[in-house]
């Protein structure tokens, strides 16, 4: 039986990260009766283990809840739990295109932050009704009334209907649900038309297979019928139509406006398109809907298994991944110093540590990270471009005619205090200042910045100048030329693949001498003199030298002619002269992951 569709609410929460997203969606749980007070654990619909312990979602998940209202009529109320995170705004946007309002969570004690402000663009962008919610208000520091009006000036959205609440206490949540009710539209839709439904999230579960969660735009979705996907032009059979409260159900059909599950004897996640559009083959609709932009990984790092042997199982344990992350990417790869290994391709750093930690606690491996790097474009001397995600492999220099880095917007919201230092490390890292104004006492400046300068260390800098007060927005605005070099590392006159970087020729110096320093602490000492070099071509621009062990070769002369002992040393020093031609420099594995973990610090 098909909901009446004035009755549905499809609503999102939106927010910056902390400012209690899943903590307001599980008290929507608990009030509406989703599960009882036994089944209750915090965060309830964040179901991984590394959600759990770093407190933050990271996949959007979505719940169904029934709620009596005050005007004596049940809602359906469709939820979607999005991520706050910058590196997950891809899945805030395909949670937002299934949904016609939005809650919008904001901390009464912190305001307006700069992911607040990037989520709420996104839903004014998709015409969505917003309902701010101001949360944690019965916090010692909470000065609700203040927020409010930083909303109205910041953001430009009323406050007239925004609700007080504290989702830990659960003071207020029935005022977010009648708002909800009453301020939200409801979908629009046919039943009788022909079959249109958006593809929002697909996942591989071990005991169903691949699991798409969809939207119904027109028409009835049910079991048994045969279904064709417009971007893949796959066609499947519907063998079980279910939703979520939280707990899986099975219903007979989907119509207008419901968000659900399917299940379609699919085997590989690769088979489904996220922001595909699904239709009947009988009766098919008559274009698609326009979709997602494919994502775009912003970061690549080269992933190696410490073990050579574990090669495969990393192979596999990647192509697991894949299947639950669509914005991951992967190919191989072979360095001479490290083996055989993946290029990974991912939205972020915080994205890359989350994907490493799935790795090592989930598929038990133990990995060396190369250091993260960026596509350049470059532009040879012949007319041809070329797209560089891996500086290892950067053409002869003679070639190229020049090379372009890709550059972001960033929005910084930061307390008054901290604002100096906050300046110097975004002009440190050869930003461009677009703005800077006020919302109270906070400043909100938007630089334009270079993407290799961030995508290091950037992050916890601005955490550690601004003593955690910070919060931190960006996105992409291209690609520009640059003054770019690739540097290498010489130990023993041999260069190490692995350890080579791009960098802007302005900063190389101070970058190799750094590098220098760190891989002379790192490489033990040799029979023989190493030197460590950093070279940019043929020039070299650092160096350090890690001196020989010395043997006592004269220990067993007593007395004697001095010339005997002369001789020892003579020959002593021959042999280290032949010993520095042909002998091996081992470099610990330990040695490589930390220059490229340090590499970063300078």
């Amino acid at each position: 039986m098909t909901t009446d569709i004035s009755k549905i609410r499809n609503f999102s929460i939106i927010a910056h990260i902390d400012h209690g997203k899943s903590t307001l969606a599980d008290r929507l749980i608990q009030a509406t009766g989703g599960l009882q007070q036994r089944e209750m654990v915090e965060q309830v619909l964040d179901n991984m283990d590394i959600e759990r312990e770093r407190g933050i979602t990271i996949k959007a998940q979505t719940v169904r809840l029934d709620y009596k209202a005050k005007d004596g009529q049940t809602y359906v109320l469709n939820l979607m739990d999005t991520p706050g995170h910058v590196d997950f705004a891809y899945e805030v946007s395909r949670s937002l295109s299934a949904c016609e309002g939005s809650i919008l969570v904001v901390d009464a004690s912190q305001g307006v932050e700069a992911q607040t402000l990037a989520n709420v663009y996104q839903a004014i962008e998709h015409d969505h009704e917003i309902v701010p919610v101001i949360n944690k208000i019965d916090l010692p520091s909470a000065d609700p009334d203040k927020v409010k009006l930083q909303i109205e000036d910041v953001i430009g959205i009323s406050t007239e209907h925004a609700v007080l609440a504290s989702a830990k206490s659960g003071l207020g949540i029935e005022d977010v649900l009648e708002a909800i009710v009453r301020f939200i539209p409801p979908p629009k839709g046919d039943p009788s038309a022909p079959l249109k439904v958006m593809l929002v999230d697909s996942w591989y579960d071990q005991y169903l297979g691949v699991v798409i969660l969809v939207r119904v735009i027109e028409g009835t979705l049910r079991k048994g019928q045969m279904i064709k996907m417009m971007a893949a032009g796959t066609e499947h059979l519907v063998d079980r139509v279910g939703v979520f409260r939280p707990k899986i159900e099975t219903v007979d059909d989907l119509g207008p406006g419901e968000v659900g599950f399917i299940t379609a004897q699919m085997k590989e996640v690769a088979q489904t398109r996220v922001g595909d559009t699904l239709t009947e083959i009988k009766r098919p609709c008559a274009e698609p809907l326009p979709g997602f932009a494919p994502v775009q990984s912003v970061v690549f790092c080269g992933l190696f298994p410490v073990d050579a042997s574990d090669f495969e199982k990393l192979r596999d344990s990647l192509s697991k991944l894949r299947l639950n992350d669509a914005s991951f990417t992967f190919e191989m790869e072979t360095s001479a110093a490290l083996g055989f290994g993946f290029r990974c391709g991912f939205l972020g750093l915080l994205h890359l540590e989350i994907i490493q930690e799935r790795l090592t606690r989930e598929y038990d491996l133990n990995l060396i990270t190369t250091a993260p790097s960026v596509i350049y474009k470059i532009q040879m001397n012949d007319g041809t471009n070329l797209e560089l995600h891996n500086p290892a492999d950067m053409p002869d220099t003679v070639r190229i005619a020049h090379i372009e880095e890709p550059w972001i917007e960033a929005t910084i919201f930061v307390p008054d205090d901290y604002l100096g230092g906050i300046l110097k490390l975004c002009q440190d890292r050869r930003g461009i200042q677009k703005n800077l104004t006020y919302a109270g006492t906070r400043a909100m400046v938007v630089y334009e910045l270079p993407l290799n300068e961030v995508v290091f260390d950037f992050y916890d800098r601005l955490k550690s100048i601004s003593r955690g007060y910070a919060s931190f927005d960006y996105h992409q605005i291209g690609h520009r030329e640059g003054d770019l070099v690739k540097m290498s590392l010489l130990v023993n006159e041999e260069p190490v693949d692995a350890l080579s970087m791009i960098v802007h020729r302005s900063t190389a110096e101070a970058r190799g001498r750094h590098m220098c320093e760190r891989m002379k602490d790192l490489i033990p000492r040799h029979l023989f003199k190493i030197p460590i070099q950093a070279a940019i071509g043929g020039k070299v621009i650092a160096r350090e030298t890690i001196s020989a062990m010395r043997k006592d070769v004269t220990a067993k002369c007593y007395g004697g002619d001095i010339s005997r002992k002369k001789k020892l040393l003579e020959k002593q020093k021959e042999g280290k002269k032949r010993m520095r031609t042909f002998g091996r420099v081992d470099i610990p594995q330990e040695a490589f992951i930390a220059a490229l973990r340090m590499g970063d610090e300078g």
